[in-house]
């Protein structure tokens, strides 16, 4: 990405942020920092590799311990000595059982690790010349048993390790040694120490409960007959007779009540039927419509020999007539007739209330005898409270002795069926391989390592290499377009006779370099064109965020190749600290107007902008002429007294103005934004402000925060020059315009 016109943003506009990973510019930083990555990937992999085969064969191991998931139920001996419930929980104590101190304790001893050297440092040989030369108190003093017997299943700990198999009821215990044969001693001695112990727990528990069994027996035994003595003497001496566990009283009065209870049913039922009765008397109706009339066989006969009598009278009036004597007959015995029936009905009524009257008094001395009953019942409540705290704690007593008799038969039968809650499964064979250290795989380790450390040293060089290289950084960090590229001329490219950047764009016009500023005024010059500029001459501001990024140089070189170009261009050093251009002036790289030679020129006192703004000296008398070109130059004065703000004010703007109309480009060699405060004013004045950004070289920060200067002033952002970049270097940055394209149009250039 040389001379070559970048793809640009318009004035002052942010690029949008990609949403996907940018996989040619990941694939360009790897290519760039890929010796980095293979240094680190190989110094890993190498110290991987060594530290593996120096390091001592580990053999492990394993012996597999099953815990009883079945537990059995023929007798209830679980309620005296419970086994194990082997759920998670249970599984992990029973591994941290297995991994204790107390356990390795006993399986050293049993394995007698006491002899064993690697296990008792008091056996390990020692060095006595070595200790001869220390002084007394720094010698080696003779351990305690007790110690030395903490070291030996401190250092069997640190062989062994124990793990649950999966979610299963197994449990894997691992020794790891340097020698086969004791991996695998140590292996077993742990599992069948592990099974010993839960035996002698068990026998040790079962001695325990069976006495406590036996003793708890006869105390309960005597216990139970103190208390059933007890209830018996008070039951007697109060006369609480009980029948079907209940006393007499209260079966009586139960008896009674069911009495009473259908008795006033009875009751209430014969004061309905009455009720009636008397309501339809009240109201003047008959009652041989009630049901005990109705179901009554005299009334039945009556109403029968009734309705026959009254066929015969109607069959008489029919034949006879109602004047018959006859008729008179069959009348008489029909009013004989009513009134039976009547006298019938009455003597019902009458029984109606007889009944009545009777259930009443039934019923009254039922309640009086339960009364009476419950008189009696109330005194023996009073006894039978004290009978029922009697009867509970004989109750009490009888069950505790009832359970423990039985768990006592029980426990006889425990010392013929009692057995481990676990059992080895696997017993540890002697281990062929070792399993310490795995090579392959850590040399596979350590190339992942490598290539992981690889990977993230890559990611720090590119962290820490805070400079902006491509077009890419530049829009996506500066939200700026990049008008060019301009490549760093190297120590060859430059001699004595082309000493300086602005010389080689003269001398070697067909250059790359030259190139790349003919690429930044046509960017400039489609700019004026597509924009809304001023009337006149164009106005250029080359700005940059620190010093020693290439601006002077660049105003220079785009002033030369603009006047090369045929424009008329004026650059104006309106840096009145640094004075760089005008400094480059001092030393005879252009020629005064007016002044016969270079000698004469030195001893002429410089005069320049600030006194051509103040009025004191005409345009002619200050403007210089480029010695190789066309180009004129606008200096700056050694004297800064009485500057003040001298590209804010109006004065400086009526000089753009008047300048316009006699330049085609006039550039403004601006100080640095982030330095001093009239950069900004005279950037202010421009019509157009290009950011010279330093490849590699400009902090990041810096290159933001005067991006963020120029978007709060009004002069529109043309984009930025990267400058001084190295073309080798950058093709390992970017794939757009690199150095790979580069050097494929090297054809076109005449270096």
């Amino acid at each position: 990405m040389t001379a070559h016109t970048s793809i640009a943003l318009p004035f002052g506009s942010t690029p949008p942020p990609s949403l996907l990973v940018d996989i040619p510019h990941a694939w360009a930083i790897f290519k760039r920092r890929f010796w980095v990555f293979l240094a680190t990937a190989l110094t890993t992999l190498v110290l991987v590799t060594i530290v593996t085969f120096q390091l001592t064969p580990k053999y492990s191991a394993e012996a597999r311990v099953v815990l009883n998931a079945r537990e059995t139920q023929a007798l209830d001996v679980s309620a005296i000595i419970a086994g194990m419930s082997p759920d998670a929980a249970v599984v992990d104590t029973e591994v941290e059982i297995i991994r204790s101190r107390s356990l390795a304790t006993k399986v050293a001893e049993k394995l007698e690790l006491s002899t064993d050297p690697a296990f008792n440092p008091t056996l390990e040989k020692k060095e006595e010349w070595f200790s001869a030369f220390l002084p007394g108190q720094l010698k080696d003093k003779p351990l305690s048993e007790d110690i030395i017997r903490q070291q030996i299943v401190d250092r069997l700990l640190e062989t062994i390790e124990v793990e649950r198999a999966g979610i299963t009821y197994a449990i894997v215990i691992t020794a790891t040694e340097d020698r086969p044969e004791v991996a695998a001693r140590i292996a077993n001695g742990f599992a069948e120490q592990y099974i010993v112990d839960q035996l002698d727990q068990k026998f040790e528990t079962y001695n325990l409960v069976t006495t406590y069994l036996g003793k708890a027996v006869e105390a309960n035994r005597d216990q139970l007959r103190i208390a059933e003595d007890a209830v018996e003497r008070y039951r007697s001496e109060n006369g609480l007779l009980s029948a079907e566990g209940s006393l007499l009283s209260e079966q009586q009065i139960a008896d009674i009540q069911a009495q009473l209870i259908i008795q006033e049913a009875d009751l209430a039922e014969r004061e309905a039927k009455l009720k009636s009765v008397n309501r339809r008397l009240s109201l003047g109706a008959g009652v041989d419509a009630i049901s005990d009339v109705l179901s009554s066989p005299v009334i039945t006969s009556l109403r029968t020999k009734q309705a026959d009598l009254a066929r015969r009278r109607a069959d008489l009036e029919t034949r006879y007539g109602p004047r018959h004597p006859v008729m008179d007959n069959i009348m008489s015995e029909e009013a004989d007739l009513e009134a039976q029936i009547d006298s019938e009905i009455d003597r019902i009524v009458a029984g109606l209330r007889n009944d009545v009257e009777v259930a009443t008094q039934r019923v009254t001395s039922l309640k009086e005898s339960i009364n009476s009953l419950k008189l009696n019942l109330s005194t023996d409540n009073k006894a039978l409270v004290r009978l029922r705290e009697l009867e509970r704690d004989a109750q009490v007593s009888r069950r505790s002795y009832e359970e423990l008799l039985e768990r006592s038969q029980q426990a006889e039968l425990f010392e013929d069926l009692a057995e481990a809650d676990a059992r080895v499964a696997d017993r540890a064979s002697v281990p062929t391989k070792p399993s310490f250290p795995h090579t392959g795989l850590n040399i596979l380790l350590g190339l992942f390592l490598g290539t992981a450390l690889g990977g993230m040293m890559v990611v720090l060089t590119e962290i820490f290499d805070n400079g902006l290289r491509t077009q890419e950084d530049i829009e996506r960090q500066l939200g700026m377009g990049t008008l060019t590229l301009i490549p760093q001329l190297s120590k060859d490219k430059l001699t004595e006779d082309i000493s300086t950047p602005q010389d080689y764009v003269v001398e070697r016009p067909l250059s790359a370099f030259a190139e790349s500023y003919r690429t930044l005024r046509t960017g400039l010059v489609l700019g004026a064109k597509s924009g809304k500029s001023k009337k006149g001459g164009r106005v250029v501001a080359l700005t940059s965020a620190v010093s020693g990024e290439g601006k002077t140089s660049s105003a220079l070189c785009l002033g030369r190749i603009s006047a090369l170009a045929g424009d008329k261009v004026l650059v104006i050093d309106c840096d009145i600290r640094r004075r760089m251009l005008s400094a480059a002036f001092e030393k005879g790289l252009f020629e005064k107007q007016g002044a016969e030679d270079m000698g004469a020129a030195a001893e002429i006192e410089l005069r320049g902008l600030a006194e051509l703004i103040r009025g004191d000296v005409p345009f002619r008398t200050v403007v210089m002429r480029d010695e190789k070109t066309e180009l004129d130059i606008l200096p700056v004065s050694k004297d800064h007294s009485g500057v003040g703000d001298l590209f804010g004010t109006a004065r400086f703007k009526v000089l753009l103005e008047k300048l316009r109309a006699r330049y085609d480009l006039i550039i403004l060699d601006t100080p640095p934004l982030t330095a001093v405060a009239e950069a900004r004013a005279a950037v202010n004045a421009a019509d157009v402000a290009v950011q010279c950004v330093r490849w590699k070289k400009t902090p990041l920060a810096l290159a933001k925060s005067a991006a963020k200067i120029l978007r709060g002033i009004k002069t529109p952002l043309a984009g930025a020059a990267l400058t001084q970049v190295d073309m080798r270097a950058q093709a390992g940055y970017g794939y757009e315009g690199s150095y790979k394209y580069y050097a494929q149009h090297g054809k076109y250039y005449f270096d």
